[in-house]
Formats: structure tokens, sequence, C-alpha cells
């Protein structure tokens, strides 16, 4: 079905004004021109004609509107991703020029995954901050899907991770670091860590603290049993977070997968150990993505140039991989 406006045109649309883009988070987020109205601090009547406006404007309907409230089209989806990276992008000029102003540096904000967050990214920030103190550095640890949406959305300057999916491609920039073996980890003292050899059917008897069930690593996990012929773990713990993993596999007999270099303080502490196998699970190489053609601040900038330093410390040599 056609689902153009009637009769509408492509005009300019440029013609869009903040207001406008205001609103339509607003609607995105409450699902009602009742309620976008009261959160945009407006009336309904004029709610509605800023909606008319826009749609108007770009000769496309940016809502299906239905008993419950509105719900953005496939055209509304897009124009509220861009909406949303504007106000942000605009937001973020407001910070900057108030900080270049008094003289400071701004802000960088960084997504790392797991590896490059207990190794790379401390280190780079530690010489940023040994520099320029006065630099706000902001980092998230997540996995890369959810990264990397943050990143193109405009809530994020980089990324230290994967670039997972195809969508959006095109508007990343890659720089490839280290690939990213996995062992398995246990607490120090674990009956698998007294063994001189373990095989993958030693596993089998014990629980694991595993990544939730979309992940990539999850995935590669469930492969990794089912191509030795053994049974997925059943007695299973799901987290993301690696503060809740080291503590939980300290106080269990807990299994675990995570890269060497994201323990090994632990293991050093003998608070943790590797056991000594060959897991066969690893994801590609991580690197540093940013968005394409985009101009990064002095801050973030820098927080690039500090990433690359340390990386080149760390992996370049043969240091951890």
């Amino acid at each position: 079905m056609d689902r153009s406006i009637s009769g509408a045109h492509w005009s300019n649309p440029s013609r869009l004004k903040t207001r406008h883009l205001v609103l339509l988070l607003h609607l995105d987020e409450q699902g009602s021109v009742l309620r976008a109205a009261e959160a945009a601090r407006m009336t309904q009547p004029a709610a509605s004609k800023l909606l008319a406006e826009m749609e108007a404007l770009l000769g496309v309907p940016l809502f299906d509107r239905h008993a419950r409230g509105v719900q953005p089209t496939w055209y509304g989806q897009v124009l509220i991703r861009r909406a949303r990276s504007a106000l942000l992008e605009i937001g973020r000029a407001q910070e900057e020029i108030a900080a270049l102003r008094d003289g400071r540096m701004g802000q960088a904000s960084i997504g790392t995954v797991v590896n490059p967050g207990t190794n790379l990214v401390p280190r780079a920030v530690a010489e940023i901050k040994s520099r320029h103190p006065d630099i706000l550095v902001r980092i998230e640890m997540d996995y890369s899907r959810p990264l990397v949406a943050r990143l193109l959305d405009g809530q994020l300057d980089l990324v230290v991770g994967r670039i997972m999916d195809p969508d959006g491609g095109l508007d990343l920039e890659f720089e490839p670091l280290a690939d990213e073996p996995h062992s398995v980890v246990v607490r120090h003292g674990h009956p698998l860590a007294t063994q001189k050899t373990v095989r993958h059917a030693d596993l089998a008897a014990y629980g694991w603290i595993l990544p939730p069930p979309d992940s990539v690593l999850r995935a590669r996990l469930e492969t990794m049993f089912l191509e030795r012929g053994m049974q997925g773990p059943r007695n299973v713990v799901e987290t993301s977070s690696l503060p809740v993993t080291t503590n939980l596999l300290r106080v269990s007999d807990l299994l675990t997968a995570l890269p060497v270099e994201a323990v090994a303080p632990y293991v050093q502490a003998k608070q943790l150990a590797v056991l000594p196998l060959e897991l066969g699970v690893g994801m590609e190489s991580f690197g540093i993505i940013r968005r394409r053609g985009h101009l990064l601040s002095p801050a973030a900038q820098k927080m690039l140039e500090a990433l690359r330093t340390m990386a080149r410390q760390l992996y370049a040599r043969g240091g951890p991989r």
C-alpha cells in the first residue's frame, strides 16, 4: 500500500527546526500526542500542528495513528534515529564551546568490550588524565552491538570493540588492534586447577557463568560443546558484568570463559586460575571504531591518540593477544 501522504511533495527538509525534532523524540518515547505535548510543554493542538508540518515538509507519514496512540512508521524511525543524534550533537557542541571558552578541553565518551576495558582503555585514560586532567572521560563497558548502536546514535565518541553487523557498517571506520582468544577461568584451588591436564569432557561436571543468550560468545561456547559431542551446561548463571563474574568465581566451583588479560590481576593475586586447556573459542579482532567522516572534539581526538599509542605498546610487540 502506498503510505505516502496524498498530494504531498518533497519540500526542503532543512526547514525542520529543533522544536520539530524535540517533539519527534517525545512522540517516540510517549507513544501519544497528548503525553508528548505535555512533555514538550505545549498544547495538544500545537503538537499536532508541528507533526503535520514535519510530515508535509518530508512528504511521508512519520507516525501511524491508532486508538492507543501513535507509532513511528519506517520513515519516522529513520528520522527519529537521526534526530536523536542531531540533538545530542547540538548539546555536545554547546558543552564543547563552554569548555573551550573556560579554557577546558571538554569531554570524551568511550565504549569498550571487556578485554580492552581491563588493560588498553584504563592505560589510555590514565595517560590522558596525566596530560590533560581537565578532560572529562566517560566510559561504558558492554558488548559490541549495543556499544556500536550508541556510537551511531551519537551517544559515544569512540568504541573499542567489533563491528558485528553489516547494518551501519558503511558509516563506521575500524582500526583493528588484536584478536581475543578465551580461556576457562576458575577460582584458585578449584579441583580442575590442580590437574596437570584438563580435557573438554572434564568441564561437563561443573556449572558455568555465561553471557546472555543473544551474545556472540554465548553462541560460540554452545557450538564448541556441540562440536565435541557434549551437552551444553544446564547449571548456568547469566551475567554480562565482569565484577559479578569474578566474585562468583571466587566463592564457587563455577567455570567461565574470559580473555586471560581480563582477569590477570586476580590470577596474579592467586584468587583466580586459568585452566591448562586450549578451549578453542575466540572472537574476531577488536579495534577502535568511530563514525566515518565525523569530526571528533578536541578531547575525543586526544583520547583516540592515546588509545593508538597504548595499543602500539600493548599489542605491537607480541603483548596481550
